[in-house]
């Protein structure tokens, strides 16, 4: 596994558009704040010609312009590591033009976000052996005050932080708008995890992101996870997953998909994050059965509600990383390691 090298003042962040761009309110006087911030820190800035474009489908531009700017920014020596502008619909068209023999070949260098995002995050780490970092996209970082969620992800950009603990409580309706484009995270909900059982500690390498993209990728020619479960399986998987347009039928079927793919081989631990579908029942199912219906067979770990994906706030998570889960009731904490 490859590790990039933790940025340091003086150093550029890159900011790239394989999904969604920041062209639409809030996101772009957000993004501009986020510039501000981290050129106030002391790093460079620099911004990728998608960044403020609109013109795709489901993406910020035409799939073959979103897959170049990945092959040129990740490449390119003018920064230090990438952040993606947002998450999206379509991020997957891009993949046919993301040459990942010049991403593997490349001095590696972080690439963080979520949702859509998972295209490359996952990407990265099962066909290029690279690690990557499951966290928020740039806007998130012009909210004022950071959340410690926020700052938590640029802590293990710098490799200052990389254990967490999860959270007090979880925004349910954000009020961010055109004219609140800076208010930090709307915390209303207390945090509940679900650990089966309720006291555990297991450790592996992690791997995941969000359901919805990667039940897409299976059987395509971008699905090598196999042969990556096989490269790894001395250490075991600890699979971190989470939702977003799901509801509790699809998250079933989502979890079916990826047992039958084989997928879930030589797993000894699952974190699951809240579903976008929070407290959705349908026929009886409900988000929990949703997820251990199927992966129960296992008889590993699980723990459920996490500071993890689209309900905010989320832990960063390093796709690829030797992780540590630790769960006890209300308690628990991810360590993870370079190696």
């Amino acid at each position: 596994m490859r590790f990039p090298k933790f940025i340091k003042k003086g150093d550029a962040i890159g900011f790239v558009a394989p999904s969604f761009g920041c062209d639409t309110e809030p996101y772009k006087t957000a993004f501009g704040r986020a510039q501000e911030n981290f050129r106030n820190m002391g790093f460079g800035i620099q911004i990728g010609p998608n960044c403020y474009i609109g013109d795709g489908i489901g993406i910020s531009n035409k799939p073959e312009l979103c897959g170049q700017e990945i092959n040129d920014y990740y490449t390119s020596e003018k920064n230090d590591a990438l952040i993606s502008c947002g998450g999206g619909e379509l991020m997957c068209e891009i993949l046919n033009y993301v040459d990942f023999d010049r991403l593997r070949a490349a001095d590696p260098k972080w690439f963080m976000g979520y949702s859509d995002n998972t295209n490359l995050t996952f990407l990265l780490t099962t066909l290029c052996d690279t690690a990557s970092i499951y966290g928020p996209c740039a806007a998130a970082f012009g909210q004022e005050p950071w959340h410690r969620s926020v700052a938590d992800a640029m802590a293990v950009l710098q490799g200052q932080k990389l254990s967490f603990a999860g959270y007090d409580g979880w925004e349910k309706e954000s009020l961010r708008d055109e004219e609140h484009p800076f208010l930090p995270y709307n915390i209303t909900e207390p945090r509940v995890i679900k650990g089966y059982p309720e006291k555990f500690q297991v450790s592996g390498r992690m791997i995941g992101g969000c359901m919805d993209c990667l039940v897409n990728l299976i059987g395509t020619k971008f699905d090598h996870v196999g042969e990556f479960l096989e490269r790894y399986k001395d250490d075991g998987f600890i699979w971190f997953l989470e939702s977003c347009d799901l509801n509790v039928m699809s998250i079933r079927r989502a979890m079916w998909q990826m047992d039958n793919g084989g997928w879930f081989r030589y797993c000894k631990g699952f974190m699951i994050g809240r579903p976008l579908q929070f407290g959705q029942e349908m026929m009886g199912l409900d988000q929990y059965q949703a997820v251990l219906g199927i992966i129960g067979k296992y008889n590993v770990p699980v723990v459920m509600d996490v500071d993890l994906g689209h309900l905010s706030p989320m832990m960063p998570v390093v796709c690829g990383s030797m992780g540590t889960l630790m769960v006890d009731g209300q308690d628990m904490s991810l360590s993870m390691e370079m190696r």
